[in-house]
Protein backbone atom coordinates (compact mmCIF):
# COMPACT_ATOMS: atom_id res chain seq x y z
CA UNK A 1 0.00 0.00 0.00
CA UNK A 2 0.89 3.49 -0.76
CA UNK A 3 2.79 5.99 2.46
CA UNK A 4 -0.77 6.78 3.60
CA UNK A 5 1.00 10.27 4.89
CA UNK A 6 0.79 11.45 1.30
CA UNK A 7 -3.08 12.33 1.01
CA UNK A 8 -2.42 15.07 3.90
CA UNK A 9 0.42 16.35 2.39
CA UNK A 10 0.28 19.56 -0.02
CA UNK A 11 0.76 19.26 -3.77
CA UNK A 12 3.73 21.14 -4.93
CA UNK A 13 3.85 21.76 -8.85
CA UNK A 14 6.84 22.58 -10.92
CA UNK A 15 6.61 22.93 -15.29
CA UNK A 16 8.06 25.07 -17.89
CA UNK A 17 4.44 27.21 -17.82
CA UNK A 18 0.95 26.44 -17.01
CA UNK A 19 -2.64 27.89 -18.24
CA UNK A 20 -5.05 28.14 -15.75
CA UNK A 21 -8.93 28.68 -17.06
CA UNK A 22 -10.66 29.43 -13.71
CA UNK A 23 -14.17 28.81 -14.69
CA UNK A 24 -13.64 25.15 -15.60
CA UNK A 25 -11.32 24.32 -12.71
CA UNK A 26 -8.27 23.26 -15.33
CA UNK A 27 -4.77 23.80 -14.89
CA UNK A 28 -2.54 22.66 -18.26
CA UNK A 29 1.36 22.28 -17.14
CA UNK A 30 3.28 21.73 -19.49
CA UNK A 31 7.53 21.38 -19.83
CA UNK A 32 9.18 18.87 -17.74
CA UNK A 33 6.21 18.73 -15.46
CA UNK A 34 7.05 17.56 -11.81
CA UNK A 35 4.45 16.98 -9.42
CA UNK A 36 5.47 15.84 -5.55
CA UNK A 37 2.60 14.80 -3.12
CA UNK A 38 4.71 13.56 -0.07
CA UNK A 39 6.35 10.37 -1.58
CA UNK A 40 3.99 10.12 -4.83
CA UNK A 41 6.46 12.16 -8.00
CA UNK A 42 4.80 12.38 -11.42
CA UNK A 43 6.27 13.48 -13.91
CA UNK A 44 5.35 14.16 -17.58
CA UNK A 45 5.69 16.37 -20.65
CA UNK A 46 2.11 17.74 -20.18
CA UNK A 47 -0.29 17.50 -17.13
CA UNK A 48 -3.81 18.13 -17.29
CA UNK A 49 -5.53 18.81 -13.65
CA UNK A 50 -9.26 19.01 -12.92
CA UNK A 51 -10.59 19.88 -9.50
CA UNK A 52 -14.52 19.45 -8.59
CA UNK A 53 -14.03 21.59 -5.82
CA UNK A 54 -15.29 19.14 -3.66
CA UNK A 55 -11.72 17.81 -2.85
CA UNK A 56 -11.58 15.56 -5.52
CA UNK A 57 -8.68 16.19 -7.85
CA UNK A 58 -7.68 14.33 -11.51
CA UNK A 59 -4.83 14.45 -13.58
CA UNK A 60 -3.63 13.03 -16.75
CA UNK A 61 -0.13 13.19 -17.54
CA UNK A 62 1.43 13.11 -21.30
CA UNK A 63 5.03 11.96 -21.56
CA UNK A 64 7.76 9.92 -23.15
CA UNK A 65 7.19 8.38 -21.08
CA UNK A 66 4.55 9.91 -18.42
CA UNK A 67 5.84 7.96 -14.71
CA UNK A 68 4.98 8.24 -11.16
CA UNK A 69 6.74 6.58 -7.86
CA UNK A 70 5.88 6.30 -4.50
CA UNK A 71 6.94 4.69 -1.43
CA UNK A 72 5.01 2.05 0.05
CA UNK A 73 3.68 2.39 4.04
CA UNK A 74 5.54 1.04 6.13
CA UNK A 75 8.23 -1.06 4.54
CA UNK A 76 11.65 0.37 2.93
CA UNK A 77 10.49 0.04 -0.74
CA UNK A 78 8.97 2.06 -3.26
CA UNK A 79 6.38 1.09 -6.26
CA UNK A 80 7.43 2.99 -9.85
CA UNK A 81 4.93 3.19 -12.99
CA UNK A 82 5.58 4.01 -16.83
CA UNK A 83 3.32 4.83 -19.72
CA UNK A 84 2.73 7.31 -22.76
CA UNK A 85 -0.35 8.53 -20.52
CA UNK A 86 -1.45 8.54 -17.47
CA UNK A 87 -4.41 9.22 -15.53
CA UNK A 88 -4.51 9.66 -11.67
CA UNK A 89 -7.61 10.11 -9.46
CA UNK A 90 -6.94 11.32 -6.12
CA UNK A 91 -10.45 10.09 -4.37
CA UNK A 92 -9.86 6.26 -5.67
CA UNK A 93 -6.54 6.54 -5.55
CA UNK A 94 -6.17 5.20 -8.68
CA UNK A 95 -3.60 5.78 -11.12
CA UNK A 96 -3.85 4.30 -14.80
CA UNK A 97 -0.69 3.66 -17.46
CA UNK A 98 -1.56 3.35 -20.76
CA UNK A 99 0.38 2.58 -23.95
CA UNK A 100 3.81 0.20 -23.14
CA UNK A 101 3.08 0.28 -19.87
CA UNK A 102 4.83 -0.89 -16.78
CA UNK A 103 5.42 -1.34 -13.09
CA UNK A 104 7.73 -2.16 -10.99
CA UNK A 105 7.62 -3.17 -7.11
CA UNK A 106 10.78 -4.29 -5.71
CA UNK A 107 12.75 -6.63 -8.06
CA UNK A 108 8.92 -7.59 -9.50
CA UNK A 109 7.84 -5.99 -12.54
CA UNK A 110 5.38 -6.17 -15.36
CA UNK A 111 4.66 -4.79 -18.75
CA UNK A 112 0.79 -4.41 -20.83
CA UNK A 113 -1.16 -1.43 -22.67
CA UNK A 114 -2.99 -0.72 -19.36
CA UNK A 115 -1.59 -0.90 -16.05
CA UNK A 116 -4.77 0.31 -13.09
CA UNK A 117 -2.48 0.66 -9.53
CA UNK A 118 -4.77 1.13 -6.63
CA UNK A 119 -2.54 2.86 -4.28
CA UNK A 120 -5.06 2.53 -1.24
CA UNK A 121 -4.94 -1.01 -1.06
CA UNK A 122 -1.54 -1.90 -3.39
CA UNK A 123 -2.76 -4.05 -6.12
CA UNK A 124 -2.94 -3.77 -9.61
CA UNK A 125 -3.92 -5.24 -12.73
CA UNK A 126 -2.09 -5.88 -15.91
CA UNK A 127 -4.25 -6.14 -19.16
CA UNK A 128 -2.58 -6.95 -22.99
CA UNK A 129 -3.89 -5.58 -26.20
CA UNK A 130 -4.63 -9.13 -27.64
CA UNK A 131 -6.47 -7.37 -30.81
CA UNK A 132 -2.89 -6.60 -32.41
CA UNK A 133 -0.56 -9.63 -33.92
CA UNK A 134 0.38 -12.50 -31.91
CA UNK A 135 3.39 -11.76 -32.12
CA UNK A 136 4.25 -8.06 -30.69
CA UNK A 137 6.69 -7.45 -28.10
CA UNK A 138 5.15 -6.99 -24.63
CA UNK A 139 4.32 -3.77 -23.62
CA UNK A 140 3.77 -2.74 -27.23
CA UNK A 141 0.62 -4.91 -27.73
CA UNK A 142 -0.21 -8.07 -27.38
CA UNK A 143 0.02 -10.67 -24.48
CA UNK A 144 0.95 -9.39 -20.73
CA UNK A 145 4.36 -9.84 -19.63
CA UNK A 146 5.75 -9.92 -15.81
CA UNK A 147 8.65 -11.14 -14.02
CA UNK A 148 8.14 -11.85 -10.10
CA UNK A 149 10.91 -12.78 -8.25
CA UNK A 150 10.97 -15.64 -5.38
CA UNK A 151 10.30 -14.81 -1.60
CA UNK A 152 12.38 -16.51 0.79
CA UNK A 153 10.47 -17.58 3.79
CA UNK A 154 11.17 -16.16 7.02
CA UNK A 155 13.56 -18.45 8.93
CA UNK A 156 11.61 -21.08 11.50
CA UNK A 157 12.13 -20.16 15.28
CA UNK A 158 14.73 -23.60 16.58
CA UNK A 159 13.71 -25.26 19.31
CA UNK A 160 15.86 -26.50 21.94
Amino acid sequence: MAEKADREKPVEIEADNAEVDDKTKTTVFKGQVVITQGTLVIRGDKVTMHDDGKGRQAATALGNPATFRQKRDGVDEYIEGRGQRMDYDSQRQMIQLRDNAEIRRGGDWARGQLIEYNSDNGTYRVVGDTQRNEGAPAGSGGRVRAVIQPRTAPPSPQTK
